[in-house]
């Protein structure tokens, strides 16, 4: 069997820098620990060539010019270790958790799909740079080898099996992890390579430094043999970033989120995965607002600071960061934040992405994402809650209805075809029954009804004056008595020939139909007849 194993090195700067990637060509240094006792803790390369050391405090190391200090980020940590592990579950499916910032895959199997072990190395660190950061690879025939490969080499390191002791010979004893005492004996005794180690009789070694000489003497040799311990993929994809200088406007608040969306984006496709929702949340600065009372006008009253959160549901799993910030940017106009911003939060729930084959007859559907893009601009205009689809409630009041979000209907291509053959023009389908279909008027018409021994006899309404031919009803409804707006109505089916009131008829009473059958009810509460509809 053969692993694979990435290491970051400098993974809490470079936890850091994957948030802020102008900070790659700059000189670097973290800073940890409670005022006023901040030290530095982390340190790139053209830091150290300026003279920062490791320990020196934040007041000593602010005295170096060209130097950028940041403080150390615990959740950008989380989140950099959440993304080695979509690295790993990228290539293959068995990976081990091993360290915050080291992980071991196992190769079974894979050389079948990305060629060499070269190439599936090559393949690790690009998708590590497409996601921020800058690994070691090693590639060996145990687990505990390819770890201190990966921690002792840079770039890719292949090993080929039966050459793990003469692969790792150079490597200081310090890659082996040694205890405090056990690298103090090894100091004294002048044992600084691996390969001097690995020549060291085992038993005499077993005498001195007990078992954990046993166990560093088969690591320097390469010759360790263990399982993986299998990690379970997870489903939530999250980026955060905290400011330093609270956001107000919503041009630079685009520019982070579509950074954000972007390193959201490619841990998902490097998963093969897409959003099938996306959840954002802003922790907003607190707000201050003077108080009224004269006897308190010296001071300030401090609420705690508010969250503002929106969740977006996307009518098919997208990972397309630009229209996914061009839909986040509309929501947010609409509805924005009532404060300057100083953390983002943006979550995704990942599905496989759709997958869709058009056919050669059939027409081309809108692409859903560019129709949830007009959708949004247009509920930018007359607000979220007057666009959708019109859905019916679980009520028996009249015309009561809620707009739900609209949703493509993708599989409308392949709902005319049936199971019973290809329906011929001109020839009546066998299951093809005729129904009769209502036009509501919105809002309800206005009419004058005139009654004869309780029944409907002449009906006016529209300019409009008609005979009643046949009268059906009453039935009554009524309901919500406990709302402000309870209903309480009589309804009648009748079917009407008009005829002109005055001779003549103007021009829109002209292109009704001489007879129709129409739905009016009497509206207890107003006291007033209206029409409802027409059948067609």
């Amino acid at each position: 069997m053969r692993f694979a194993s990435i290491f970051v090195p400098n993974f809490m700067l470079q936890a850091v820098v994957r948030a802020e990637p102008a900070l790659r060509e700059r000189a670097i240094a973290l800073i940890d620990g409670n005022p006023p006792l901040c030290s530095v803790v982390a340190i790139n390369e053209k830091a150290a060539q300026t003279g920062i050391e490791f320990g020196m405090t934040k007041m000593n190391a602010a005295q170096f010019a060209g130097l950028e200090m940041r403080s150390r980020s615990r959740p950008q940590e989380k989140i950099a270790h959440a993304v080695l592990l979509d690295i790993g579950w990228s290539v293959s499916p068995r990976i081990e958790d091993t360290a915050q910032d080291t992980i071991v895959l196992d190769l079974s199997g894979l050389t079948h799909l990305f060629g060499a072990e070269k190439d599936i190395g090559a393949h690790l660190a690009q998708r590590s740079c497409e996601c921020g950061l800058l690994p070691n690879v090693a590639i060996a025939s145990n687990v505990d080898t390819t770890l201190i490969a990966a921690r002792g080499f840079q770039g890719i390191t292949v090993i080929p099996p039966g050459r793990e002791s003469q692969c790792l010979g150079d490597l200081p004893v310090s890659v082996l992890s040694p205890s405090v005492e056990t690298a103090e004996t090894l100091s004294r005794w002048g044992v600084r390579t691996c390969s001097v180690f690995a020549n060291l009789p085992v038993l005499q070694l077993s005498e001195r430094l007990g078992q954990e000489g046993v166990r560093l003497h088969a690591l320097a040799r390469g010759a360790t043999s263990r399982s993986l311990a299998i990690a379970e993929p997870g489903h939530l994809f999250e980026e955060e970033m905290e400011l330093d200088d609270p956001v107000e406007e919503l041009d630079p608040l685009s520019f982070l989120l579509g950074r954000l969306l972007d390193q959201l984006c490619a841990r998902l496709a490097a998963r093969s995965l897409a959003a099938a929702s996306l959840r954002v949340r802003f922790e907003l600065q607190p707000s201050f607002e003077n108080a009224l009372d004269r006897r308190k006008e010296m001071f300030r009253q401090i609420h705690p600071p508010g969250v503002y959160e929106k969740e977006l549901q996307l009518p098919v799993p997208a990972r397309d960061s630009k229209m996914l910030l061009k839909l986040l940017r509309l929501r947010l106009q609409s509805n924005p934040p009532a404060a300057p911003i100083r953390k983002i939060t943006i979550g995704a729930e990942s599905a496989r992405p759709r997958a869709t084959q058009g056919g050669l007859f059939l027409p081309s559907f809108p692409d859903p994402e560019k129709l949830e893009l007009t959708i949004a601009r247009i509920a930018n205009v007359v607000g979220e809650g007057n666009i959708g689809s019109p859905a019916l409630v679980d009520t028996w009041r009249p015309g009561e209805f809620q707009m739900r979000r609209f949703l493509a209907p993708l599989e409308a291509a392949g709902a005319g075809h049936s199971r019973g053959g290809v329906a011929h023009p001109g020839r009546p389908h066998k299951s093809f029954k005729a129904s009769t279909s209502f036009r509501i008027f919105r809002p309800p018409v206005p009419a004058t009804l005139e009654l004869h021994a309780g029944r409907p006899t002449r009906v006016v309404f529209q300019g409009l004056r008609g005979q009643v031919l046949a009268a059906s009803g009453p039935w009554r409804t009524s309901g919500d008595w406990w709302r402000e707006d309870p209903w309480q109505q009589d309804e009648w089916d009748l079917e009407i020939h008009f005829h002109s009131s005055s001779g003549g008829r103007d021009a829109a009473a002209a292109l009704r139909p001489d007879c129709g059958l129409y739905r009016f009810y009497y509206d207890s509460l107003r006291a007033s007849w209206f029409v409802r509809g027409i059948y067609d």
